[in-house]
Order: C-alpha cells, then sequence, then structure tokens
C-alpha cells in the first residue's frame, strides 16, 4: 500500500500522516508540557512595573538615591486622621509615635519622617488645618521591585485601630495596580472563555468541535504564561505582560483552531477518510495558520526595537505564545481531530448553523464584484474619517488617575492634595553632579543658590527644596558662610537639611510645581530645566515622573520608525513566499494601515477626549506613549489572520481556475462566514479585556476589539475583494506570473486542472 504522505507530499502534508499515526505520542508530550507549565505557575516569577533603562530621568534618580530627599519614588505617604482626637492632644502625637516607632524598626523601612516632637517651623508642614489629621513620610529600602514588595508588610505594621489611616505614593500605587491587573487578568479569562463557546457553538453547532479551540487556547496562554514567569527570572518583566500574553495567546490560538477544525469537517463532509481529511487540512488551513502565526510573530518582534525597556519584553512573551498557539495548533489540534474522527460532530445542536456558503455570502460575493466602486469609496471614507481623531493624540504615562476611584493610593492621593498641597505638589527632581569632592564647598553653595534661585522663578514654580533653602530669604553670603561652617557648628535642622539633600558629589533640588504631572505646562518646565545645564563646575540632570513621561515618550518616538520599518518589510516578505505575488503583499499593508487608523482614531476620540467614558467608567486623559506601538505590532500581525486565509483561498480557485473574478467571490464566498466568526471570537475576547479597572487595559482590550471588527467586516469583506475586482491579474503579478498565465491557458488543459 502506498505511503499518501510520500516523497512528493509538502512539510504540512507529512506533518498530518506524522501526527495521525503517532497520535498517541502527540498527546502524551503535551501532557508533560502541561504539566511543566503548571510548575512554572506554582513557582511565580518576579514581575516588575513598566520601566526603560538609560533614559535621563533614571540616571537623575540614581545620582539622588543617597540623599533622604533625592527620591519619593520609596516614599509612603502616610495620613493619621481621628475625629474625637485634635493634633495638639498628647493622645494624637503619643499614638503617633508609638506606630511609627513599630514601623521603623521593620527591615524593610529605611527612615520615618513625622511631626512628633519636630520643630514648630517643620512641624506646620505636617499637621493639617482641619486639626485632625498628620501626616509622617515613611521611606522604604531598595528599589522599586523592593519596595513594592515590602509593601503589604508595611501597610500591615502601620494599621491601628485607633486611626484612621490612609496610604498613598508611587509604592501604593503600584502595589494597587498589580493587585488590580491581577483582578483584571482572572476576570477577563472567567468571562472570555465562555463568551468564546458561545461563538464557537453558533459556529460549528456541535459540542465536541466548539470544545475543541478552547482546549488549544488554554493550552497556549497556560504555557504562555508559564514562560513569562520563568523568563521573569533572568530578564525584566513588566506586570502588563501577562495582560498581553493572555489577550493576543487565547484570541490567535481560538482563530487558528476554528480554521482547522472548519476546514477538517468539511473535508470530511466531501467523503475523505479521516487521515486524508487531516493531510487536506493541514496543507491548506494549516499553511495558513503557520503563515498567519509567522506573521503575527513578525508584528510582536517589532517591539524588540524597543531594547532595555518593557516593550521588548512584552514582544517576547508575546510571540512566545504565539509560537505555542501555532505549535498546538498543527500538533495537538490534528491529533485529537485524528482520534475523534467523524466523531467531531457528536453533541449536535438544534439551531441553525452559522457558516458556510449560504445564500448571504454568495449574494455579497456577487453584488461586491459587480460593483466594486460602490462598496470601495464608501469604505474607504468611513474608515479614513474615523482615524481622523488620531492627529489629535496626545501621549502621557500612567499615573494615579489609572487607578478606579474607590483604591486607598488614589483616595489618599486626592486627601493629600486636599489637606497638604505643599507635600502633594508635582515634584521634579534636579541631581546637580560635580566632578568630585563636596558638593557643598563655598563656592559651589553660590552656584547652587543662584540655580536655585533662578529655578524658582520660572514659570509655574511653587517653590523649590535643597540646601540652599533651609530658611526664606537667605542671601548668597549667607549660604556661602554656612557652607564654609564646621558640620557640629549649624544648628541640628540645618544639619539634617544638608544630610537630606546632599550625598558624595551631588547635591538634590526638589522643584515644586502646581500644575499636573502629565500636564503640558509641568513638561516645558523639565525641558526649560534642561536648557541651562552648568551649576557652577557641576552639571544638573532632572528627573522624576513629569521628567519619565518626557523621555519615555521621546524614546518611543525614537525607536517606532524603525520597528514599523521592520514589522512592515517583513509582513511583505512573509505574504510573498506565500502568495508568490508582489502586489498583493503591498496592498495588504495598506489594508492593515486602513483598520489601524480606524481603531487609533476611535481610540483618541473615547479615551483621550472623553466620550463614553460615563458608559465605561474612566476618567479620559493622555495616552499612554507604549499603547500606540503595541497595538501597532500585534495588530499588524493579527489582522494577517484574515488576510492569510482569505488571500489562501483566493489563490487556490485563481489556481484551479486562472479566473480572477471567479477567484476572489469564491474565496469571499467561502470565508466570509469564517472570517466573521473568527472576528466574532476575537472581539468577544478582546471585549473581556476592555471591562477591566485599569485603563490602560482597559484601552488596549476595546481598541484591539474594534480594530479587530473592522478589519473583518469593512477591511477584509468588502475592501480587498473589491479592490481586488478592480485589479484584475495584476493581483498576481510576481516572478514567473507570465509563465504561468500561459500555463493556464496551455492547448489541452481542461478549465479546473490544478497546475
Amino acid at each position: 500500500m502506498s505511503d499518501p504522505a510520500g516523497a512528493g507530499a509538502s512539510l504540512f502534508t507529512r506533518l498530518a500522516s506524522g501526527v495521525h499515526r503517532h497520535r498517541g505520542r502527540v498527546l502524551g508530550g503535551a501532557g508533560v508540557l502541561l504539566a511543566l507549565a503548571v510548575w512554572a505557575l506554582l513557582q511565580g516569577g518576579h514581575l516588575t512595573t513598566g520601566t526603560i533603562e538609560g533614559i535621563e530621568s533614571a540616571r537623575a534618580e540614581a545620582l539622588a538615591r543617597g540623599a533622604a530627599a533625592g527620591s519619593t519614588d520609596q516614599t509612603l505617604a502616610v495620613i493619621f486622621h481621628r475625629d474625637d482626637w485634635t493634633t495638639d492632644d498628647p493622645r494624637f502625637g503619643e499614638a503617633v509615635a508609638s506606630v511609627l516607632a513599630r514601623v521603623e524598626r521593620l527591615p524593610e523601612v529605611e527612615s520615618v519622617v513625622s511631626p512628633v516632637g519636630a520643630p514648630d517651623a517643620f512641624r506646620a508642614r505636617f499637621v493639617a488645618k482641619t486639626g485632625h489629621d498628620l501626616l509622617a513620610l515613611v521611606r522604604l529600602k531598595g528599589g522599586e521591585r523592593e519596595a513594592t514588595a515590602a509593601f503589604p508588610t508595611v501597610r500591615k505594621a502601620l494599621e491601628d485601630p485607633r486611626f484612621q489611616t490612609t496610604l498613598t505614593g508611587k509604592v501604593a500605587f503600584l502595589s494597587a495596580l498589580n493587585e488590580l491587573l491581577e483582578h483584571d487578568l482572572l476576570r477577563a479569562e472567567l468571562l472570555s472563555f465562555p463568551l468564546a463557546l458561545v461563538v464557537l457553538l453558533w459556529v460549528f453547532r456541535t459540542v465536541v468541535a466548539a470544545m475543541l479551540p478552547l482546549v488549544v487556547g488554554g493550552l497556549a496562554v497556560l504555557c504562555g504564561v508559564a514562560g513569562v514567569l520563568l523568563l521573569s527570572r533572568v530578564t525584566n518583566m513588566a506586570q502588563y505582560t501577562l495582560n498581553v500574553v493572555s489577550l493576543i495567546g487565547l484570541g490567535v490560538a481560538i482563530d487558528y483552531s476554528l480554521f482547522i477544525v472548519s476546514r477538517f469537517r468539511a473535508e470530511l463532509a466531501e467523503g475523505l477518510t479521516t487521515e486524508q481529511a487531516l493531510m487536506r487540512t493541514l496543507d491548506t488551513a494549516g499553511r495558513a495558520v503557520a503563515f498567519s502565526g509567522l506573521a503575527v510573530t513578525v508584528g510582536l518582534a517589532g517591539l524588540l526595537f524597543f531594547r532595555g525597556s518593557y516593550l521588548s519584553a512584552m514582544g517576547l512573551g508575546g510571540a512566545l505564545v504565539v509560537a505555542f498557539a501555532v505549535l498546538f495548533a498543527l500538533t495537538v489540534l490534528p491529533a485529537l481531530l485524528s482520534w475523534l474522527g467523524p466523531r467531531v460532530d457528536k453533541g449536535r445542536l438544534p439551531f441553525a448553523r452559522g457558516t458556510g456558503r449560504g445564500g448571504l455570502w454568495h449574494a455579497l460575493a456577487t453584488w461586491v464584484m459587480r460593483h466594486p466602486w460602490w462598496v470601495l469609496l464608501p469604505t474607504l471614507t468611513l474608515l479614513l474619517a474615523m482615524g481622523l481623531p488620531f492627529r489629535r493624540l496626545e501621549l502621557a504615562a500612567t499615573d494615579i488617575t489609572a487607578l478606579p476611584a474607590h483604591t486607598e493610593a488614589r483616595q489618599g492621593a486626592e486627601t493629600l492634595a486636599r489637606l497638604f498641597p505643599r507635600e502633594a505638589a508635582t515634584r521634579v527632581l534636579v541631581a546637580v553632579e560635580f566632578p568630585s569632592g563636596n558638593p557643598f564647598t563655598p563656592e559651589r553653595a553660590g552656584a547652587l543658590h543662584d540655580a536655585s534661585r533662578r529655578i524658582a522663578a520660572l514659570p509655574g514654580v511653587v517653590g523649590v527644596e535643597s540646601a540652599v533653602d533651609l530658611v526664606p530669604g537667605m542671601d548668597r553670603a549667607t549660604v556661602q558662610q554656612l557652607a564654609g561652617a564646621p558640620l557640629q557648628a549649624l544648628p541640628p535642622e540645618l544639619r539634617a537639611a544638608r544630610a537630606a539633600y546632599l550625598t558624595d558629589n551631588v547635591a538634590v533640588l526638589q522643584v515644586l510645581t502646581s500644575q499636573a504631572p502629565s500636564s503640558r505646562e509641568a513638561r516645558d518646565l523639565v525641558r526649560t530645566l534642561r536648557q541651562d545645564r552648568a551649576v557652577g563646575d557641576g552639571r544638573l540632570v532632572v528627573g522624576g515622573q513629569t521628567a519619565t513621561d518626557v523621555d519615555a515618550t521621546a524614546f518611543v518616538k525614537r525607536h517606532t520608525p524603525a520597528a514599523v520599518a521592520f514589522v512592515m518589510g517583513m509582513t511583505c516578505v512573509v505574504l510573498f513566499v506565500l502568495l508568490r505575488s508582489v502586489v498583493l503583499p503591498l496592498k495588504a499593508l495598506l489594508m492593515n494601515l486602513l483598520s489601524l487608523a480606524g481603531s487609533f482614531g476611535a481610540l483618541v476620540w473615547i479615551f483621550q477626549e472623553g466620550h463614553l467614558h460615563r458608559l465605561l467608567d474612566f476618567e479620559p486623559g493622555p495616552i499612554e506613549p507604549s499603547l500606540p506601538i503595541l497595538l501597532f505590532c500585534a495588530l499588524f500581525g493579527l489582522s494577517m489572520d484574515y488576510e492569510v486565509l482569505l488571500l489562501s483561498r483566493i489563490r487556490e480557485e485563481w489556481l484551479r481556475t486562472g479566473d480572477n473574478t471567479h477567484a476572489v467571490a469564491e474565496g469571499l464566498e467561502r470565508t466570509g462566514g469564517l472570517i466573521t466568526s473568527a472576528a466574532a471570537i476575537m472581539v468577544a475576547v478582546f471585549a473581556a479585556f476592555s471591562l477591566a479597572s485599569v485603563v490602560v487595559v482597559k484601552a488596549m482590550g476595546l481598541g484591539m476589539a474594534i480594530a479587530v471588527a473592522l478589519d473583518a467586516t469593512l477591511v477584509r469583506v468588502l475592501i480587498v475583494p473589491s479592490m481586488m475586482r478592480l485589479m484584475g491579474d495584476l493581483n498576481w503579478w510576481g516572478p514567473g506570473h507570465s509563465a504561468h498565465v500561459r500555463h493556464l491557458h496551455a492547448p489541452g488543459r481542461t478549465r479546473g486542472e490544478t497546475p
């Protein structure tokens, strides 16, 4: 008996035959991989927040780290409140002192600053005018990751039944953000699986067939998340990465499985045996899945151009989960189909099937072929109009307003701003690095005084805190005199201030502004400070939240052109290899850009300009700088799912008949229902993430849902077929095009004979 997957068979046919013969081993291997993934999940990882290495703000933070007042990133603002005690009551002070003494003994705590026992001038800054609220500052040890990990312990130590205690600050914000991201991830997955199952039941009309994509999707996400946790032990992986991996992995894995199961059932319906149907399925739908997975991976690989940032880690995690999705779709799923055979149609449901070559798609395909201009022009106009708001894009990093209003960190920030406006003011960190030696010699102290006065006069600045701003109105000569005096001769508060703002060869200044950290005025202040860097023989660098915002935006903009060019260029190559056409890959790039334009315009209209904010429950504001490029890289690849499926089927028909109009109509008729069903699944998955509490995750989920919906309806079903109808045989122009056309029309060849 001859081998159906002999020497002349394609790679995918041989793969199908091998999986069919060794399905037990394939499923056993998947079981081992599943066990390893569960083990990795139980081990956990070391996830961080999004950071970017090498930017100026990070250097400023590093220089100022040794000074107690150098950075507020690891400082918790703690507000103690009691209705029936006033802050002048000795019981209030004694109770606060006992709580803070307990906290100060914790190994995670570096220092505690409070008004208890402090001079009156200092105490006034930390006691609210309400008479019932007192502020303390708790500085944690280590960097951002260590401080965030220590937060729950410190938070518990600060709890006391005598007070209502509220905490805020960057560490509190990051801790709340991480908790919400974990909660959002769990809720999204619990919602997306049932939603996907409903669509799959509608598509397949049988329970067994509908469950198979969920199995593959669950395996891909589980292994992808496990891989990210393992990678987080050797490289920086942001907490967001888990949400991105789950979002992308579940969508593509279910889609790929939908394509393969649908084709397998169609081949069985044609009377093929299980093995024959499996080989035909992998040689057609399997090939499309492989190329689609490659296109998605290429898109996500564009994020690797942002080396040194959390974006590159997200690209790595996304590429990993897509690889798992393709692997399981081409091995585990065929093994299950081989084992099931015709039983894939078990559990038939009574309602009508949702896909197929029904009258709707036949009528639509015929209408598009007859009226291509009437289809193309209005649809193009609509997409371009949807993209217009993107021209008004404003970028700003995620801040505490990304948290829901009920979270303690956000409520604490609002309380701090109301009761202690100076402590809540936006702080721009200025670190002045001198070549070597004492940063507070008389000469350098004079230069610092001049710089402080110059900065204090800038628009929007409400104060400057530094070693030369100990007493308001202190002149240059007094500053220099104090700088030359022995440390022991200074009053205690002046010694403490010098210790707080000076370290090694670095002097620290905190520039206070009443503007919001993400405001244009605060950004202009950072840029103005960076225009004149000379401070005596020292040089200043600028850090803080606003500076990080400016630097992160500049970092993303600097690397975006190379990433976009790589993604578009490599996508062209992948599609050329699949389709053997020069024109179709270029058209595909244009189509992707159109669907992305509509999605990006909607993103700005909804999240930046605030339309629908009450319905979606979020606070409008600038877009996170990483979001557009993250969506571009992810969606550019995901859009290829439908492009590859549609064009592969059209190419099959064109190779069979040589008739472009017939091939386009037949391809749309055969795949239109499948594409819209697959898109419905992705939209359901992404929409589940749009219900997240964190605005960035909500925006990403909704942005991807809108893009996929536009891509699968307006673009793939209307614009692509109409353009291909108008372009005719030019669609297939490429190397060997003329010879192939001559072969199709060679004498003696009958129409329908595959070359």
